[in-house]
């Protein structure tokens, strides 16, 4: 999988853990992602999206069972 947001794009990034006696190692900052059922483009998919973009509604979770919007 992919550690890649579908909605907004958001990728690891790079870093250093720097320890107490500030001896430094590279590290990933990874994107919290969750695969999660969605309307995206029209039809119900699963997809892998951040929890940012799951908190800020960029996206319309579908419940389990349901296979479309009710218009």
């Amino acid at each position: 999988m992919s550690k890649i947001c579908k909605i907004c794009g958001k990728t690891p990034m790079v870093g250093n853990h720097v320890s107490h006696a500030h001896n430094v190692n590279k590290r990933r900052f990874n994107p919290n992602l969750q695969r999660v059922r969605v309307l995206h483009q029209g039809e119900v998919q699963k997809i892998t999206v951040c929890t940012r973009c799951i908190r800020s509604g960029k996206i319309e979770k579908i419940p389990r069972g349901q296979k479309k919007l009710a218009a």
